[in-house]
C-alpha cells in the first residue's frame, strides 16, 4: 500500500478521487483496507485544514428549540421560568448549573458543550 500523508490541497484531491474509485470494496480486502486507511487520512485533514468549532451554549438551546418545534414557554418548562427563558435566550442571563442539568436531562443536550462559556449580551443602563 503507498498511501502518503496530506500535505496540501492537490494530495487531498487525489485521495478524494482514490476513495470514490474504492467506495464499496469489501471489508478485509485489501481495496477495503486502502479505503479505510484513505478515509482516516482525509477526516484528519479535513479536521485541521477545516476546524468546527462548538456552538455557544444559547445557539445550541436555540437550535434544539428550531429543530425540534420547541417554543420559549417549553424551556421555561424545562429551567424554572419564563422570565428565565428569556433572559436566558437573549444572553442576559448565564445558564446555571441546575438549568444546564435540566436541560442534559429533559432535552438530552450534552452537558458538557452547555457548561462551556459564552459572551453575555452588554447591560442596558438603568434609567435611574
Amino acid at each position: 500500500m503507498d498511501i502518503t500523508p496530506i500535505r496540501c490541497e492537490a494530495d487531498y484531491d487525489a485521495a478524494l478521487g482514490m476513495i470514490d474509485s474504492l467506495v464499496g470494496a469489501a471489508q478485509s480486502t485489501p481495496e477495503g483496507d486502502r479505503l479505510e486507511v484513505l478515509v482516516t487520512l482525509v477526516e484528519a485533514y479535513e479536521a485541521r485544514r477545516w476546524p468546527v468549532e462548538a456552538p455557544a451554549p444559547v445557539s445550541m438551546i436555540k437550535h434544539a428549540m428550531e429543530a425540534r418545534g420547541y417554543r420559549q414557554k417549553d424551556l421555561a418548562a424545562v429551567i424554572g421560568s419564563q422570565p428565565h427563558a428569556s433572559e436566558v435566550l437573549r444572553r442576559r442571563r448565564p445558564l446555571t448549573l441546575p438549568m444546564i442539568r435540566a436541560l442534559s436531562a429533559e432535552w438530552k443536550l450534552p452537558a458538557d458543550m452547555l457548561v462551556r462559556e459564552y459572551d453575555l449580551a452588554p447591560s442596558m443602563p438603568s434609567d435611574s
